[in-house]
Protein backbone atom coordinates (compact mmCIF):
# COMPACT_ATOMS: atom_id res chain seq x y z
CA UNK A 1 0.00 0.00 0.00
CA UNK A 2 2.78 2.43 0.57
CA UNK A 3 4.62 1.83 -2.46
CA UNK A 4 1.19 2.46 -3.95
CA UNK A 5 1.17 5.98 -2.27
CA UNK A 6 4.53 6.72 -3.40
CA UNK A 7 3.92 6.02 -7.01
CA UNK A 8 0.91 8.09 -7.18
CA UNK A 9 2.81 10.94 -5.35
CA UNK A 10 5.55 10.25 -7.89
CA UNK A 11 2.89 10.79 -10.65
CA UNK A 12 1.44 13.87 -9.57
CA UNK A 13 5.03 15.76 -9.01
CA UNK A 14 5.92 14.60 -12.72
CA UNK A 15 2.62 15.94 -13.97
CA UNK A 16 2.72 19.06 -12.21
CA UNK A 17 6.20 19.77 -13.56
CA UNK A 18 5.02 19.00 -17.07
CA UNK A 19 2.40 21.30 -17.17
CA UNK A 20 4.13 24.40 -16.70
CA UNK A 21 6.38 23.01 -19.42
CA UNK A 22 3.53 22.58 -21.95
CA UNK A 23 1.73 26.10 -21.49
CA UNK A 24 5.09 27.78 -21.77
CA UNK A 25 5.13 29.32 -25.70
CA UNK A 26 1.18 29.97 -24.78
CA UNK A 27 0.04 32.95 -25.72
CA UNK A 28 -1.41 35.80 -23.60
CA UNK A 29 -5.06 36.32 -23.18
CA UNK A 30 -6.60 39.72 -22.78
CA UNK A 31 -10.20 40.34 -21.84
CA UNK A 32 -12.44 43.21 -22.55
CA UNK A 33 -15.60 44.41 -20.30
CA UNK A 34 -18.44 42.25 -18.80
CA UNK A 35 -22.29 41.45 -19.52
CA UNK A 36 -24.68 39.56 -17.65
CA UNK A 37 -27.72 37.84 -18.10
CA UNK A 38 -29.69 35.67 -15.08
CA UNK A 39 -26.50 35.59 -12.74
CA UNK A 40 -24.18 34.53 -15.25
CA UNK A 41 -21.57 37.06 -16.54
CA UNK A 42 -18.95 36.94 -18.76
CA UNK A 43 -15.84 38.41 -20.35
CA UNK A 44 -15.11 38.53 -23.97
CA UNK A 45 -11.01 36.91 -24.60
CA UNK A 46 -8.76 37.58 -27.48
CA UNK A 47 -4.99 35.89 -27.93
CA UNK A 48 -2.99 35.92 -31.03
CA UNK A 49 -0.38 34.08 -31.34
CA UNK A 50 2.55 33.91 -33.93
CA UNK A 51 3.26 31.59 -36.89
CA UNK A 52 4.69 31.04 -39.63
CA UNK A 53 3.76 28.83 -42.75
CA UNK A 54 6.91 28.78 -45.00
CA UNK A 55 8.18 32.37 -45.52
CA UNK A 56 4.58 33.78 -44.70
CA UNK A 57 3.68 35.32 -41.44
CA UNK A 58 0.58 34.26 -39.55
CA UNK A 59 -1.30 34.51 -36.51
CA UNK A 60 -3.59 32.06 -34.79
CA UNK A 61 -6.37 34.33 -33.44
CA UNK A 62 -8.48 32.68 -30.44
CA UNK A 63 -11.82 34.63 -28.69
CA UNK A 64 -12.14 33.12 -25.20
CA UNK A 65 -14.62 33.62 -22.54
CA UNK A 66 -14.81 33.74 -19.07
CA UNK A 67 -17.61 32.79 -17.03
CA UNK A 68 -19.23 33.65 -13.19
CA UNK A 69 -21.91 32.03 -11.89
CA UNK A 70 -22.94 34.28 -8.85
CA UNK A 71 -26.25 32.11 -8.56
CA UNK A 72 -26.11 29.64 -5.57
CA UNK A 73 -26.95 26.90 -8.34
CA UNK A 74 -25.13 25.41 -11.49
CA UNK A 75 -25.78 26.33 -14.34
CA UNK A 76 -25.36 25.22 -18.01
CA UNK A 77 -24.05 28.15 -20.03
CA UNK A 78 -24.01 28.21 -24.18
CA UNK A 79 -21.82 31.03 -25.95
CA UNK A 80 -20.82 31.88 -28.98
CA UNK A 81 -17.61 33.92 -30.86
CA UNK A 82 -17.96 36.03 -33.60
CA UNK A 83 -14.37 37.56 -35.58
CA UNK A 84 -13.39 40.34 -37.52
CA UNK A 85 -11.07 42.47 -39.16
CA UNK A 86 -11.90 46.56 -37.68
CA UNK A 87 -11.27 48.14 -41.13
CA UNK A 88 -13.99 46.51 -43.31
CA UNK A 89 -14.65 43.76 -41.95
CA UNK A 90 -17.59 41.25 -41.33
CA UNK A 91 -18.97 39.66 -38.50
CA UNK A 92 -17.95 35.57 -39.10
CA UNK A 93 -19.03 33.27 -36.41
CA UNK A 94 -15.64 31.34 -35.45
CA UNK A 95 -17.17 28.77 -32.56
CA UNK A 96 -19.94 28.28 -29.72
CA UNK A 97 -19.79 25.47 -27.41
CA UNK A 98 -21.87 24.80 -24.03
CA UNK A 99 -20.24 24.23 -20.45
CA UNK A 100 -21.79 23.90 -16.69
CA UNK A 101 -20.16 26.42 -14.41
CA UNK A 102 -20.87 25.84 -10.83
CA UNK A 103 -23.07 27.78 -8.43
CA UNK A 104 -20.98 31.03 -7.05
CA UNK A 105 -17.95 29.73 -9.88
CA UNK A 106 -15.56 31.39 -12.08
CA UNK A 107 -14.26 29.18 -15.14
CA UNK A 108 -12.17 30.14 -17.98
CA UNK A 109 -10.70 31.27 -20.03
CA UNK A 110 -12.44 29.28 -22.50
CA UNK A 111 -11.58 28.90 -25.54
CA UNK A 112 -14.35 28.74 -28.14
CA UNK A 113 -13.01 29.38 -31.58
CA UNK A 114 -10.07 30.63 -33.72
CA UNK A 115 -8.87 32.02 -37.25
CA UNK A 116 -5.40 31.87 -38.53
CA UNK A 117 -4.51 34.84 -40.64
CA UNK A 118 -2.14 36.05 -43.05
CA UNK A 119 0.14 39.23 -41.39
CA UNK A 120 0.38 41.92 -44.43
CA UNK A 121 2.23 44.82 -44.08
CA UNK A 122 -0.39 46.72 -42.42
CA UNK A 123 -0.83 45.67 -38.81
CA UNK A 124 -4.61 45.36 -39.02
CA UNK A 125 -6.93 45.75 -35.54
CA UNK A 126 -9.16 42.59 -35.07
CA UNK A 127 -11.98 41.84 -32.83
CA UNK A 128 -13.66 39.19 -31.23
CA UNK A 129 -17.31 39.25 -29.68
CA UNK A 130 -18.89 36.98 -27.53
CA UNK A 131 -22.47 36.08 -25.91
CA UNK A 132 -23.99 33.75 -23.81
CA UNK A 133 -27.26 32.11 -22.64
CA UNK A 134 -27.98 30.32 -19.66
CA UNK A 135 -30.44 27.32 -20.02
CA UNK A 136 -33.88 28.77 -19.99
CA UNK A 137 -32.30 32.51 -20.46
CA UNK A 138 -31.99 35.10 -22.98
CA UNK A 139 -29.01 36.33 -24.53
CA UNK A 140 -26.83 38.70 -23.18
CA UNK A 141 -25.68 41.84 -24.61
CA UNK A 142 -22.30 41.24 -26.30
CA UNK A 143 -18.56 41.51 -24.70
CA UNK A 144 -15.68 42.26 -27.10
CA UNK A 145 -11.71 42.07 -26.98
CA UNK A 146 -9.29 43.77 -29.76
CA UNK A 147 -5.69 43.37 -30.64
CA UNK A 148 -3.43 44.25 -33.15
CA UNK A 149 -3.52 41.17 -35.65
CA UNK A 150 0.08 40.89 -36.29
CA UNK A 151 1.38 42.41 -33.00
CA UNK A 152 5.07 41.72 -32.17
Amino acid sequence: MRLLGTAALASATALALLLPAANAHAAAVACGGSVSTRGIAANGCISAEKGKEGRVYTRDIKAHVVLRNTSPHAANVEYEAFFRVVSGGHWVKIGNGRTLVPRRATIGPIEIGSTTRVCFVVNAKVEIRVHVKPTGGAWSNWTGAATSQCQT
